[in-house]
């Protein structure tokens, strides 16, 4: 129960922390490119491999890993996550599947996310 609720506060900080670099940064960067979310992306990135050479080097306990990686960075941005796990792809030298995460994320992602637009544009087209 306690890793629970320290995911669930780490979440909402996290959260918090996004929707501020975020509104930061969509204030002060005008365009059409989303500044704010590739922000969040990298610096989630960045954080993540520090925050794992040093469990790797520390004894960290399992909440506080909780806490961190599932709940904080979870919510800060899942990008972070993506990455840590392909990083550790690399390093076992699984290159297939190195390819397998980084094209299938993100085409087959993008594919899906355009075929639940389409779909649930043509349910409302003839629901009028």
């Amino acid at each position: 129960m306690t890793t629970l609720i320290l995911i669930a506060i780490g979440g909402a900080v996290g959260a918090l922390l996004r929707f501020t670099v975020t509104s930061y940064i969509y204030y002060r960067v005008d365009g059409t490119f989303p500044w704010g979310t590739f922000v969040v992306n990298i610096s989630g990135c960045l954080v993540i491999g520090v925050l794992w050479q040093m469990v790797e080097n520390l004894s960290l306990p399992h909440h506080f890993r909780s806490f961190l990686f599932i709940g904080v960075l979870g919510a800060y941005t899942t990008f972070s996550a993506y990455g840590l796990e392909t990083f550790n792809l690399l390093r076992e030298n699984e290159l297939g599947y190195v390819l397998l995460n980084v094209l299938g994320s993100n085409i087959i992602g993008i594919a899906m996310l355009v075929l639940g637009y389409t779909a649930t544009r043509y349910l409302f087209a003839i629901m009028k």
